[in-house]
């Protein structure tokens, strides 16, 4: 398949081809955390995290929410087009659980 300015999938694959993007977005379907829970859960830099999230943000997939609590809360959560990619990720996870097993399958004397 030719690589095509305009195609869909290349579309796709500037957005969510960045190192951790899906990560974040899979941690994220869990519901709103703040960017220090982010940070320690995916064991991922601040400033890389910082990165993507302003990323996801322009793209329209995550939103940025503050709260005037003392001191401020910021969460971040997925808005509705940031949900639409969970069945992505679910496919990805059953796509790379199938080609593990197989692997394993193959190496397994009879």
């Amino acid at each position: 398949m030719a690589q095509v300015d305009g195609c869909p999938i290349t579309d796709a694959m500037e957005i969510l081809g960045k190192k951790w993007v899906i990560l974040i977005i899979n941690q994220l379907l869990t519901g709103p955390k703040r960017f220090c829970q982010l940070e320690n859960e995916m064991n991922i830099s601040g400033r890389l995290l910082s990165e993507r999230l302003k990323d996801l943000e322009a793209e329209g997939l995550v939103e940025k929410k503050v709260y005037p609590d003392i001191p401020v809360r910021i969460e971040y959560e997925l808005t509705v087009q940031g949900k639409k990619i969970e069945p992505i990720i679910r496919e990805m996870y059953a796509w790379s659980l199938e080609r593990k097993n197989s692997k394993i399958e193959e190496h397994v004397p009879s």
